[in-house]
């Protein structure tokens, strides 16, 4: 069995001050894909930069204290590499590891902003997703696409839908790229294995909303088709601290 984890850490300086690498020793994945590490990798202590016993890969944006995605691995992938899109590339938001048995990307999808300012980014960093996927999809490879969406499908997947309606991360647009993406075969394995609401990745610091549970589900593990068989489990790791999003796991058989 292999479990896969992804949290979007809010950056990875600050919850290494909140025991972000005890925490990482006590839970011990065979891989943990990091978003928002707001660093370059020479701005870290080895320690950090290549926890013991995992191999790292870093995508960080070129502004500094921004964006940024990393992957500690604890089998050495046989490719790294990240989108191939320069815009997207710019803000270190996508890496892809490919193992013998499937392949890996984690992804710190852009958030629309108020008002969509920044909608359009996001949407075409979307499509070039879903182009990227299905591209794998063909090759019969199995796939899992991980990390913060900054999308919340459904209304169950988010305290107040309603009040939210035109909100950033629920607006009409990125909610139906996710109905084509999970129509298009797609899985969230979160709702292969749980069904109600009531269980959010992300809450708001401003709002307190963690300590009264109005939050999110914002951070995802997707499959495709051929890989959904082996997925044996996933959960939200709601009660680890350290950031305003909590990891999300998946266990999936050694080879999906």
């Amino acid at each position: 069995m292999r479990r896969i984890l992804s949290w979007n850490v809010n950056g990875i300086r600050a919850v290494a001050k909140k025991g972000f690498l005890e925490w990482l020793d006590h839970e011990s994945p065979d891989i943990l894909c990091v978003q928002e590490t707001k660093a370059q990798p020479d701005q870290l202590n080895d320690e950090l930069r290549e926890p013991d016993g995992y191999h790292a890969y870093w995508a960080s944006a070129e502004r500094k204290g921004y964006s940024g995605v990393a992957v500690f691995t604890r089998e050495e992938p046989r490719l790294v590499q990240r989108m191939g899109i320069s815009r997207f590339d710019d803000e270190g938001r996508v890496l892809l590891l490919e193992y013998p048995e499937f392949t890996l990307i984690t992804a710190y999808f852009p958030n629309s902003q108020d008002g969509g300012k920044r909608l359009e980014y996001k949407l075409d960093f979307c499509d070039s997703m879903r182009s990227l996927c299905d591209e794998i999809d063909r090759s019969g490879t199995p796939l899992v696409l991980c990390g913060d969406y900054n999308i919340a499908h459904k209304p169950i997947d988010l305290a107040r839908p309603k009040e939210n309606e035109q909100s950033p991360g629920y607006l009409p647009e990125e909610r139906a790229w996710m109905d084509r993406f999970i129509g298009a075969g797609y899985r969230d394995t979160f709702r292969l294995f749980t069904e109600d609401g009531g269980h959010y990745t992300w809450w708001s610091y401003f709002t307190k909303g963690r300590e009264r549970n109005v939050g999110w589900r914002i951070d995802y593990h997707c499959v495709n088709p051929v890989a959904i068989a082996s997925v044996t489990a996933a959960r939200i790791l709601q009660d680890v601290m350290g950031s305003d999003h909590c990891p999300v796991e998946i266990t999936i058989d050694k080879g999906p």
